[in-house]
């Protein structure tokens, strides 16, 4: 028996077949069940542990249709629309979904209907039976008002009128229903009959394509997966290249026979479509999630979805049959390191508009990097070239500019005599600057852009380190008297 707290009070909030013979009830106190039959055994309920279990069977669901939504706390709604067919027919899908659950220690309870409420009605008050197309109203009329899934305040009210079914529902003159009880009543009779539609919203996105493998008996070695992913995308590449796509995105579901599923997801840093560059990708994937996924009894279903799809273009070759690979070497390779360490593994420097050098670079995850989709152009031969040389940058540039201590200059804008950094000094042999980087006033939130503007020197110390350094302020521009920092490192 499942206890909760309500109301500073213990109370039932589920019970099993030998309670109910007890003559226990849900809503019981557990004080008065106690003083009843003492030796009964109670558990606290733990609502987010069957939240855990109900999305794990949900995920197992998945199997029959990948519209799947969750009812509430203990049910589940399957849209079988177009799914039937594989499965031998309503009746055969249905007995096989109730047996799966049997065999995993679940007792359930299933309805199949043309509408959502008439196959909740029948799953919460019918057992198994499945209502032909048509059928609703039969099937509701002689149920309790409680089939109708409306709340138990307006339920209270129609009984106290004397409708006590569905059917005297059905049978009342609509216009006072509505007045006296609210448009909430009709709108449920109405889903239910199907005279108006009602969505089911599945908890995951629908994958746009989707192959997959009953398998006879189960397979549990991770090579054997690996072979499968190729045959499904294989399969999945005609369909690709019929859309004119290439995947970005791709999931492999493993579904274990005892019900436990696992979802394997990665991107692609390029559209792809040839099927030994995706078995690369899950292979590398696989390898680094070994240790969690447990195969158990083995995995009796494996299906390949790709989860969000862009235009493929596919490459040109020139008139010397050459086709330029356009960095897909470096794309696949960079993939394949993502699959195995994680999506943050390959970053990719990108320029920022800003002449700050700690601002002027960012690291973006890979895939989210602008690739070139024109190539680069070419001089002009006939043009006289002129050769522009950039500043000198450090090899090794801090993330954020450290301070030092600087004792004494020749001139109070020249380059210092000695520094002192990290506890150490250093002695200044060659110097060469400065190199002058005004402030960006407009993010500066005090305004003074003298104070922040950076005068950087290239420096040499007495065992031939380089350093890149740089004094901020100006001397007599304010009050606050200059201070220096070091920025980086030369080879």
């Amino acid at each position: 028996m499942i206890s909760h707290r309500d109301s500073n009070a213990q109370r039932i909030s589920a019970l099993d077949e030998r309670a109910e013979a007890l003559h226990l009830k849900p809503g019981m106190g557990i004080a008065d069940a106690r003083a009843m039959h003492p030796s009964i055994d109670i558990v606290e309920a733990d609502p987010e542990a069957d939240r855990r279990l109900l999305e794990g069977l949900a995920d197992w669901c998945d199997r029959y249709t990948p519209l799947v939504a969750l009812d509430g706390t203990d049910g589940l709604f399957l849209d079988i629309t177009g799914c039937t067919h594989l499965f031998g027919g309503e009746r055969a899908m249905l007995d096989d979904i109730l047996s799966r659950f049997f065999h995993q220690g679940f007792d359930v309870r299933a309805g199949l209907a043309s509408t959502p409420g008439a196959a909740w009605a029948a799953a919460h008050f019918c057992g198994d039976r499945i209502v032909v197309s048509g059928g609703e109203d039969v099937l509701l009329a002689p149920l309790p008002l409680a089939a109708l899934r409306i709340d138990p305040a307006t339920r209270a009210s129609l009984e106290s009128v004397g409708l006590r079914t569905a059917g005297a529902v059905m049978a009342a003159p609509r216009a006072p229903l509505a007045r006296r009880f609210g448009g909430s009543l009709l709108l449920r009779l109405d889903q239910a009959l199907g005279r108006l539609d009602e969505a089911v919203s599945p908890r995951l996105p629908v994958a746009p394509l989707s192959v997959e493998r009953h398998l006879a008996e189960p397979v549990v070695l991770t090579e054997d997966i690996e072979r499968l992913v190729q045959m499904l995308a294989t399969t999945l590449k005609s369909d690709l290249e019929r859309r004119g796509e290439g995947a970005r995105s791709l999931a492999l579901l493993l579904f274990r026979v005892d019900g436990a599923v696992s979802r394997i997801a990665l991107g692609t840093s390029r559209p792809l479509r040839e099927p030994l560059l995706i078995q690369k990708l899950f292979h590398e994937r696989l390898a680094a999630l070994e240790q969690h996924i447990d195969a158990g009894y083995g995995f009796d279903l494996v299906r390949l979805s790709v989860l969000s799809a862009v235009a493929f273009d596919m490459p040109q070759a020139d008139l010397a049959g050459e086709v330029s690979d356009d960095g897909a070497d470096i794309a696949d390779f960079a993939d394949r390191i993502r699959a195995r360490l994680g999506e943050g593994a390959v970053l990719k420097p990108v320029t920022v508009e800003s002449h700050l050098p700690e601002r002027a670079v960012a690291t973006i995850p890979f895939t989210e990097a602008p690739r070139r989709t024109t190539p680069p152009k070419k001089p002009d031969r006939m043009q006289a070239p002129m050769t522009i040389f950039p500043p000198e940058r450090p090899i090794r540039l801090f993330r954020s500019p450290e301070p030092i201590e600087v004792p004494a200059t020749e001139m109070p804008e020249g380059p210092p005599l000695n520094f002192r950094w990290r506890r150490a000094s250093y002695r200044v042999m060659r110097a060469e600057g400065p190199e002058r980087i005004a402030a960006e006033w407009w993010r500066e939130a005090s305004g003074d852009a003298a104070a922040s503007t950076r005068d950087y020197f290239r420096i040499e110390d007495a065992d031939g380190r380089r350093y890149w350094l740089y004094r901020q302020g100006l001397y007599g521009s304010s009050e606050i008297p200059p201070r220096w920092f070091l920025h980086g490192v030369f080879a």
